[in-house]
């Protein structure tokens, strides 16, 4: 009898264990092909709604293709390429705004999301242009002609933003503005935190609340268990790239911010919760004012809502920062 039991628990110990590395053996990859980008010119796996179940188990298997980002087109007008040496060497454009008669209102500092690069953002820079503001795009580590080939979702990239935010104070003497997109925002809010950086403005969309929730965002858009798959992606994810990643919460980060602050978010935004922007803009202790966009997820708010952007973030721009709700 006893040893019977002793081989049954001997068996359940193996069992427990198996799954056990099989978890993280998984976790560990989904982590690497997270973090790390494939080749440029590889294939980039599609939206979840878009895979077939066959192909959503392969993704959950193997882990998600995300080709190193690429500038595709370039600026319109005339620019100025930057490099600027922060944690790694970083690449921006500096466009001014096309109307020379006028002199600038400020600089306005670009800040990509995860898997884009600064080309992705000249839409917008666009309008900040015609608004009379001078714009710098950068490129975080690992995209377009930034070195590396990783991606730590804002948190290492905090120090890039302040990189060229020190740049732009230094260069013109103009007011400086902050603007970024989901990871960008994310950076922002870090970087302000972080380094006690006083900008004139931020301006930030879709910013999650926190690492795991984001990352507990991509397993529900794939109808996959959040537990325990997500804190072990989170978990390995932070080990090699060599950061806490559990502690990365721009929610916290928020409670530093007492600059005025735009906080933009789309209603159907499937990646960041109602819930992650409350937090988030209930502990900024700045002036601040939230818009969001019914009909849009989390995708460029240009597509859908180009007026209602341009006439909000002008509105802030103008805008007194003792009007803005405290």
């Amino acid at each position: 009898m006893h040893i019977r039991r002793r081989k049954g628990l001997r068996k359940i110990t193996f069992l427990v264990l198996t799954v056990f590395l099989l978890l993280n053996g998984v976790a560990y990859i989904h982590a690497y092909k997270f973090t790390h980008f494939a080749a440029p010119g590889t294939s980039k796996t599609a939206n979840p709604q878009e895979l077939s179940f066959v192909e959503k188990l392969t993704v959950l298997a193997l882990g998600v293709s995300n080709p190193r980002p690429e500038n595709k087109i370039l600026p319109r007008s005339p620019f100025e390429t930057i490099v600027l040496q922060s944690n790694v060497t970083i690449e921006g454009w500096y466009l001014k705004h096309r109307d020379s008669s006028v002199p600038a209102k400020g600089v306005v500092l670009i800040c990509h999301g995860y898997g884009g690069e600064k080309s992705s953002m000249l839409d917008k820079a666009a309008i900040f242009d015609s608004l009379q503001y001078d714009c710098l795009l950068i490129d975080f580590m690992g995209s377009g002609g930034s070195a590396g080939n990783t991606t730590t979702i804002g948190f290492k990239v905090a120090e890039e933003v302040k990189t060229a935010y020190e740049y732009l104070v230094q260069r013109d003497g103009l007011p400086v503005y902050l603007f970024g997109t989901s990871m960008g925002a994310a950076a922002i809010l870090k970087a302000a935190n972080d380094y006690q950086l006083h900008p004139a403005g931020i301006m930030i969309e879709c910013p999650f609340g926190s690492m795991y929730e984001t990352v507990s965002a991509r397993f529900k858009n794939m109808h996959a268990p959040i537990f325990p798959m997500a804190r072990l992606l989170v978990f390995w994810g932070g080990v090699q790239n060599g950061f806490w990643a559990f502690g990365h919460n721009p929610a916290d980060y928020a409670k530093a911010i007492t600059v005025p602050t735009l906080l933009l978010w789309g209603e159907r935004d499937k990646n960041v919760s109602y819930a992650e922007t409350q937090a988030i803009f209930s502990h900024l202790a700045g002036p601040k004012q939230l818009k969001t966009y019914p009909l849009a997820g989390h995708e460029n708010y240009l597509i859908k809502y180009r007026s209602a952007w341009s006439s909000d973030i002008s509105q802030f721009l103008q805008m007194p920062s003792q009007q803005l709700k405290q």
